[in-house]
């Protein structure tokens, strides 16, 4: 097909979710270099895609924007001045078609059902039955009306110099002697939480293997405590990274050596950068969110533990079926493999 003028991009939140859109609009911006590609999200998770050179325009909305008349009449006047010939709903629920409609596009790109949900699929005036496994994947066979080949998908990620600056010197005075390995208790769902415990085990046996601290990343009040009793728990065996952005983060895990977490949008934020992750994958299967591409590891619980699909935000056990030994291993066979390469 001729190449469009401008494409909206679709996908409102949450971070994770965001990070696995990315390549739909890198290998966009590789088949129509001169289309302007747009990207409507909500509250700070538009900061990772800030400065990405694929992306031309963010459209920033506020939470709850749907709610609100005077933020709904505002993003439709934005999207129409970007003028977009296509968009593109990744997310499939209410509030992505409703901001797809309100471009004006005349081709609306979705996902069909069941895929898409809460009638979102009647914004779509091509509605594509996803297939592939990996959620990339699937975000990008949205691509198929435009005549664009879903693989091979790439992050491209930007870089942020500020962040990056500001993350070398505070690892500067940890007087680390070689790149650290990042600790991230937190999670999105509270079934997709692995035990302190455990992470304070995990930062004391690669203070072991390695004779030196792991850094715990957190954020938000919560995060924040727990992280605090990792560190406390793992005594000289951890540190308490300071807050940090999410530019900051990435750039700390760019810094990295390796990440170890569970499902959550650091661990893809640290995936999306190029840092090797050990993923804990509990009731959500690796296979479907695992950290995408090659140099990952991912340790899940015994087949019998996960949960229904339907249970997987109230479930409890699966992640509890994670051993730290386990986890040790997979750290140690991808540090290992730097090694060799480096």
């Amino acid at each position: 097909m001729p190449a469009p003028r401008s494409i909206v991009v679709v996908k409102l939140s949450a971070i994770g979710d965001v990070i696995h859109g990315v390549p739909v609009a890198v290998a966009i911006k590789r088949a129509f270099p001169e289309t302007r590609i747009g990207w409507a999200v909500e509250g700070r998770t538009a900061d990772v895609l800030a400065g990405h050179p694929a992306i031309d325009h963010i459209f920033r909305l506020p939470r709850g924007w749907l709610k609100s008349p005077r933020a709904v009449h505002g993003l439709r006047r934005q999207l129409l001045a970007f003028r977009p010939d296509v968009t593109l709903d990744l997310q499939g629920l209410l509030k992505s078609g409703v901001a797809s409609w309100l471009s004006g596009a005349r081709l609306r790109i979705g996902p069909a059902r069941p895929d898409a949900r809460e009638g979102s699929w009647l914004a779509a005036t091509h509605r594509v039955a996803v297939q592939a496994t990996h959620v990339v994947d699937r975000n990008c066979e949205l691509l198929a009306p435009l005549g664009i080949p879903a693989r091979p998908a790439e992050f491209a990620m930007p870089h942020w110099p500020v962040s990056r600056l500001r993350m070398q010197h505070w690892l500067a005075a940890q007087r680390l002697a070689q790149r650290p390995v990042i600790l991230n208790p937190g999670a999105g769902w509270r079934s997709k939480l692995w035990p302190l415990d455990r992470f304070s085990a995990t930062a004391r046996g690669m203070r072991r293997l390695h004779g030196q601290p792991v850094i715990v990343v957190w954020g938000g009040d919560a995060e924040r405590a727990a992280a605090e009793r990792i560190v406390a728990d793992a005594a000289d065996a951890a540190i308490m990274a300071p807050a940090t952005s999410l530019q900051d983060l990435g750039e700390l895990c760019r810094l990295a050596g390796l990440f170890i977490s569970s499902d959550t949008g650091p661990l893809h934020l640290a995936a999306a950068v190029g840092t090797p992750c050990v993923g804990l994958f509990g009731p959500v299967p690796a296979e479907r969110n695992g950290p995408y591409g090659p140099g990952h590891a991912c340790v899940e619980p015994p087949a019998g533990l996960r949960p229904a699909w339907e249970d997987r935000k109230t479930d409890l056990r699966s992640m509890a079926g994670i051993e730290v030994p386990s986890v040790l291993a997979a750290a140690e066979s991808l540090l290992a493999a730097a090694r060799q390469a480096a």
